[in-house]
């Protein structure tokens, strides 16, 4: 990832303003969060005075604006593709800027992995400005444009809305949740995210292409480092519903009537929004949100401040309504808007508060921080299947020590984790654990594939084993032992967290091959070593040996048979593979006439000679 020593922020948690900054830093500092004058044109950072009005009792819908020689942001670490999306969307009479995660990256002098882009053309008007351009979403409508491989996610400013809630609205809304959650279950079973599209997820690498290629399908939505207006976005295609529009800003130029956006009989008043375009359910939680607004409202609908800034790439500046440029000096994530009600609105944005402070090393706002822990049973609102998705957000976050951290801290664990608790609470468990996370950091950190089916099986290993253990004191074989306590975890934890049923598949294979890996004897070996998640499992069994789970020899045995050549290995199969540590029976001599085993194992059943569980 490449850094560019001329940017307004350094990603260096102890840094400065650059030298070129420092002798414009009054001219957009503000204290806390900031205050604006009522005004609705745009006030250049230099013009702007510092009000006396409490930042509580101003409405910041006039943005400070950061020309280029201040905040240093480098051209060259923005994709030409994000560019060409603005560009296209500026000629045709919108407004288009690089917002959210990627401006703040690009602050920190960061390379961005992925470019959204917002503007105040509705998804129609901007899909018809591109050739490989689809409308996703039912409650919260995107439009993902292709180049290639890579996708750039434009959004429509979306309006502050707040209707009445009447039982009888509550009622309805509750009903289009439900519905909506259903699809969003399906969507996900079906398609998938993004950062989910394979088994092994590797960290994503920016695509510059001058050129559409028609190979693949759009993705579903990326992991997203800057907020989302919309709480979430699903990858499912929307065929004919109605759209909403209400009012555009004035600063924006002419447009052209009908086919590029002109065309006003679409919108719809903050004041009677359409149910169809906006709802929440009884918890305050939005079920479905595509009433347009102006970008001052759009930027008020953002989660944190740090995520609240537009870049111009024509005119190269930064527009900044909640004073984030402060908070990143600050190394402070502050919730825009009263964070009570931010939480209720989506429930998931606790986790996100979690997973940028963790990443970012930022301390959390007080106020941010406060209502987390009265309002985590939120949490058990949201559609599990959406919770796996940020949970792996911030597993693959390359800070997920940081991160679980955390989530215990904030009391947020319970509603994603539960029986992760316990395991944390053993010393044994709790290293295993320590060494999964970290070792899983470093190989993200140097952009190495990482597989999230071998990461939730190192997260719920303890608790399999402790049911596996119970089973097998009661009389049960160990294979059979081992798949009921498989079963029984991942019932348990699916009302929880919907891990997706492929990364179930991978777990339940590498949990299976640990007592075959402890076993070690004869020909076996040699088969083992075919399997397709040999790798995954033998990584998996060193780190039950690093945590003193089980003996060191079995793994140093591993590895030597694994680096031997030919001659090592039949040394290793043939002098001794039972060093201190197996807990394999001695093999019987077999009976003539091929009668059966006489020690209650039972030919296929996989039992005979396997090892049983220690906990």
């Amino acid at each position: 990832m490449r850094a560019n020593s001329g940017h307004l922020m350094s990603a260096r948690p102890d840094a400065v303003l650059a030298p070129a900054a420092r002798s414009d830093a009054a001219a957009i500092s503000r204290g806390g969060a900031g205050s604006r004058r009522p005004a609705r044109d745009v006030q250049p950072a230099g013009d702007r005075k510092k009000s006396d009005t409490p930042a509580s009792l101003v409405t910041p819908d006039v943005p400070v604006v950061i020309p280029a020689d201040v905040h240093g942001i480098d051209p060259s670490l923005i994709s030409r593709n994000a560019v060409r999306v603005t560009d296209a969307l500026q000629q045709a009479g919108f407004r288009a800027f690089i917002v959210g995660g990627a401006v703040r990256d690009l602050l920190f002098g960061v390379a961005p992995k992925d470019f959204d882009v917002a503007t105040d053309a509705t998804p129609e008007q901007v899909q018809r400005l591109f050739r490989r351009a689809r409308i996703i979403g039912r409650r919260f409508q995107i439009v993902h444009v292709q180049f290639g491989m890579e996708i750039i996610e434009v959004s429509t400013f979306r309006a502050m809305v707040d209707p009445a809630t009447t039982p009888e609205t509550a009622a309805a809304d509750s009903a289009a949740a439900a519905a909506a959650d259903a699809s969003i279950v399906a969507a996900a079973a079906e398609t998938g995210r993004r950062d989910m599209a394979r088994a092994e997820v590797a960290p994503k690498r920016r695509v510059d292409s001058d050129h559409e290629h028609d190979d693949g399908d759009a993705h579903g939505q990326a992991e997203d480092d800057g907020d989302d207006a919309d709480p979430d976005v699903h990858a499912d295609d929307v065929n004919g519903n109605t759209i909403g529009y209400r009012g555009q800003d004035s600063a924006r130029g002419p447009v052209a009537q009908g086919g590029r956006g002109g065309d006003r009989r679409g919108r719809r008043r903050r004041e009677d929004p359409d149910r169809r375009l906006h709802a929440v359910d009884a918890s305050g939680r939005v079920v479905r949100d595509n009433v347009w607004g102006e970008q001052h409202e759009d930027a008020r609908r953002r989660d944190f401040t740090i995520n609240a800034m537009y870049y111009d790439p024509s005119s190269r500046t930064v527009l900044d309504y909640h004073a984030g440029i402060d908070d990143m000096r600050a190394r402070t994530l502050r919730m825009i808007g009263d964070p009570e009600t931010r939480y209720r609105e989506d429930p998931v944005r606790m986790l996100r508060v979690v997973r940028f402070a963790a990443k970012l090393g930022f301390d959390i706002e007080p106020a941010t921080r406060a209502p987390i822990a009265a309002m985590a049973d939120l949490l058990n609102n949201v559609p599990a299947a959406r919770i796996f998705d940020e949970m792996l957000k911030l597993l693959l976050s390359g800070h997920a020590l940081a991160c679980l951290t955390k989530l215990r801290a904030e009391g947020l664990n319970q509603h994603l984790l539960p029986m992760l608790e316990s395991a944390l609470s053993e010393p044994v468990s709790e290293k295993f654990i320590t060494l999964s996370l970290t070792n899983t950091d470093q190989r993200i950190r140097a952009g190495k594939p990482v597989s999230p089916g071998f990461l939730f099986a190192a997260l719920l290993w303890h608790e399999t084993l402790r049911s596996w253990k119970q089973y097998t004191t009661a009389g049960e074989l160990p294979i059979p032992a081992l798949h009921r306590a498989m079963d029984d975890v991942m019932n348990a934890q699916t009302g929880k967290l919907a891990i997706q049923r492929r990364f179930v598949t991978d777990m339940k294979e590498i949990w299976g091959m640990q007592p075959r890996l402890e076993k070690r004897a004869g020909r076996s070996a040699l088969k083992l070593l075919e399997h397709p998640k040999f790798r995954a499992a033998y990584d998996f069994f060193l780190l039950r040996c690093e945590s003193e789970e089980i003996e060191a020899a079995l793994g140093q045995w591993w590895t030597d048979f694994i680096t031997g050549d030919f001659e090592a290995r039949e040394a290793l199969l043939n002098n001794g593979p039972r060093e201190a540590g197996s807990r394999a029976r001695p093999r019987r001599r077999r009976r003539r006439g091929g009668q059966g085993r006489q020690d209650g194992g039972q030919e296929g059943d996989g039992s005979a000679d396997v090892p049983t569980p220690t906990v």
